[in-house]
């Protein structure tokens, strides 16, 4: 009797490391003389899959600074663009968890890793516009939320003088067309950036 080959496992996320690049991350802010805020943080399920859609990406920090205002149960990994996967850099991003995307094609690879996050009851971090600056939605997070069946927190972060503040709103639940869910994402955006 054969046995099942077993699925494959999720990127694989070190503690010891992540904790070392969030922790690293906070000094290029305290050299800046910047400090972290995080609003709406009780309202992140403690438990359980889960998708962190951050709005508005303007900033290399935006990753870091999303993971650093987390719940302490809580270790995001998120899809970043294949570009910063060389050298020690890559290594260490790998080793806290995330893992490439190809943004110039549908990289399925991707899509599967992302995938085995939230099936393996984790926390996965993306940016809904693709990419700094990005204007426009793309329907990837809704996509990976309604395949993973894991709810959506939306997450915006603003640089106040010398205040970041990550305003985290209600959960979306997973339902819906795929269209339909980003046009929620898109609204619970709206909203957090309007709040100011």
């Amino acid at each position: 009797m054969s046995q099942a080959t077993p699925a494959p496992a999720a990127p694989r996320l070190i503690p010891f490391f992540y904790h070392l690049v969030v922790n690293a991350t906070r000094l290029p802010l305290v050299v800046r003389g910047q400090r972290v805020v995080a609003l709406g943080r009780d309202l992140i399920p403690a438990t359980g899959r889960l998708v962190i859609a951050g709005g508005n990406h303007t900033s290399n920090m935006d990753p870091f600074i999303i993971a650093q205002t987390l719940p302490a149960g809580r270790r995001v990994q998120f899809l970043a663009k294949k570009e910063l996967f060389t050298g020690p850099v890559g290594w260490l991003i790998s080793a806290g968890g995330s893992f490439p995307v190809d943004r110039s094609k549908n990289d399925l690879g991707a899509i599967r890793n992302a995938l085995r996050v939230l099936q393996a009851g984790g926390t996965l971090g993306i940016f809904p516009e693709g990419t700094r600056g990005g204007q426009e939605l793309q329907g990837g997070t809704a996509l990976l939320a309604l395949k993973g069946k894991a709810p959506i927190t939306p997450v915006w972060l603003k640089l106040e003088g010398k205040t970041w503040i990550a305003r985290f709103g209600a959960p979306i639940q997973p339902a819906g067309s795929v269209k339909e869910l980003t046009e929620q994402i898109g609204l619970a955006l709206d909203r957090l950036g309007q709040m100011g």
